[in-house]
């Protein structure tokens, strides 16, 4: 896709408006967008989990 960043895949994702409103002050917080945010968030959920390795290629993360 022209104009975005190499290894981004853009997706809809539907939230409820509550939990929005805390991801949305929470990156306020912590001085990112809403988008970074959510990011950081599912990549700690998924190192916790033993599904993301930092030296792994991101698209490929951990086999279950």
């Amino acid at each position: 896709m022209k104009g975005k960043p190499e290894g981004k895949k853009a997706f809809l994702l539907r939230l409820d408006p509550r939990l929005y409103r805390v991801l949305e002050k929470w990156a306020q917080d912590e001085l990112r967008s809403v988008n970074a945010q959510i990011e950081y968030l599912l990549k700690e959920a998924a190192r916790r989990a033993g599904r993301w390795r930092d030296e792994a290629n991101p698209e490929e993360g951990r086999e279950p």
